[in-house]
């Protein structure tokens, strides 16, 4: 093979199987785990693995993929105990935990949707931001459909509704723009991108139709981010503003939801952007939003750790607090929480109140403007979980429960902040 390449210029890696580079990352990756703590894998030897025993390493990572599994597992038994439901039966999801497992594996990027959604907002909006009224004019000039604002009661939880005999887009009346362009888009995206999303959907083989139907409606609201947020003029503008959402905000003329949202989808091959999780909470703790382009561990419903500054938010309306936080694994992040409400409209209507969170790896402390005002060498470091009952920390103030898979210990001589200790 050697000579050949010699002699007739050929590159060698002309004759690989497959990415040796991408698999030896993918190695080195899982052996970052903590259960193989104090292992510092070498790069020669991976590249010999990869190279001369290909088999082994993708065996190994699939031993790996079932331990992690194994995790999530652990999690479903966390939220069965904590809904009373000890006899429910193990491996079933309900759908809207399906669609999250699905949007999560997939890095939350979809090629397809970001590529078209793209395509129309260059050449449609070219290098400005998309405007209600230049939506509202492509809906017309390319469906005919108009939009129409609708009165509705204080107590009506309608946004929007598309009249396809009539041709109107109905949206609710007092509706803010960001939410007004990002409602047009997605119905943009259910009209000209109905069999991309389908083709992604059935590949997806949900067991439920539910969970296909969600994914669809989730699909157009990444399609809609991403017309509102082009992906390189997007990531080029967030490189420039340090990843400040508030900046970008102005910029492209949205809200820090949905650029929150955006920053968990760089995930463009050979041009991405620094990976962000991103949540959303109410009041009461419960999951409502997330998604990540990272390794947090996110609890799949209630109860998450307490320590986690979004849940601080909410005491702080209107202040953009920073956290540096430090999960089970080891891996540090710096945890960016903001509370939000939205009005409803009128005095009458009631407030929705969220608190949202964004965040990426310490070690892109360099790259965002969240870090500027801490010292990342002195800035206490927090250490959360995912959920008390899986959480295995034995210092922690604010524990709630035990670990599931600890035996307690209760001494009647001696009391703590937590009144009791486990294995």
């Amino acid at each position: 093979m050697v000579a050949l390449a010699q002699n007739f210029s050929i590159d060698v890696a002309t004759f690989a199987h497959e990415d040796t580079g991408k698999l030896a990352s993918d190695l080195r990756e899982a052996l970052a785990d903590p259960v193989f703590s104090g292992l510092v894998p070498n790069n020669q030897d991976l590249k010999t693995i990869v190279s001369n025993v290909p088999w082994f390493a993708h065996a190994f990572l699939k031993l790996h993929l079932g331990f992690r599994r194994n995790g999530e597992r652990l999690h479903a038994l966390d939220q069965r105990y904590a809904d009373g439901e000890e006899s429910a039966p193990q491996g079933v999801l309900m759908p809207y935990e399906e669609v999250r497992d699905f949007l999560h594996y997939r890095s939350n990027y979809f090629a397809p949707l970001d590529e078209a959604a793209e395509r129309l907002a260059e050449d449609t909006f070219g290098s400005v931001a998309a405007r209600p009224d230049a939506l509202a004019s492509y809906l017309f000039g390319e469906h005919k459909i108009r939009i129409e604002f609708k009165p509705v009661e204080p107590q009506s939880r309608f946004m929007r509704q598309l009249d396809r005999k009539a041709r109107v887009l109905w949206l609710r009346e007092g509706i803010d723009p960001s939410s007004a362009t990002f409602l047009m888009a997605q119905q943009i995206g259910l009209l000209e991108q109905a069999d991309a999303i389908e083709a992604i959907v059935a590949a997806a083989n949900f067991r439920s139709a539910d969970a296909a139907a969600i994914t669809r409606l989730a699909l157009a609201n990444y399609y809609a981010g991403a017309v509102l947020m082009p992906y390189e003029r997007f990531l080029d503008a967030a490189r420039k503003a340090r990843y400040d959402a508030e900046r970008l905000c102005f910029t492209f003329g949205t809200s820090f939801e949905q650029v929150g949202h955006r920053f968990s989808t760089l995930q463009r091959p050979n041009a991405k952007g620094v990976p962000f999780y991103f949540v959303r909470f109410d009041r009461a703790g419960n999951i409502i939003k997330r998604h990540s382009s990272t390794r947090f561990q996110f609890a799949r419903f209630g109860g998450t750790c307490p320590l986690w500054n979004v849940h601080e938010a909410f005491e702080a309306p209107g202040r953009t607090l920073v956290q540096i936080a430090e999960m089970p694994d080891g891996v540090r992040y710096i945890c960016v929480a903001r509370a939000m409400a939205k009005s409803g409209g009128s005095h009458l209507a009631p407030s929705r109140h969220y608190a949202l969170g964004i965040g990426c790896e310490l070690s892109h402390a360099n790259d965002v403007v969240y870090a500027d005002l801490l010292d990342v060498k002195s800035t206490p470091v927090v250490p959360i979980g995912v959920s008390c009952r899986i959480c295995e920390r034995h210092e922690c103030p604010q524990r709630a429960v035990p670990p599931i898979d600890r035996a307690l210990t209760v001494d009647p001589d001696r009391r703590e902040f937590v009144p009791f200790r486990f294995s």
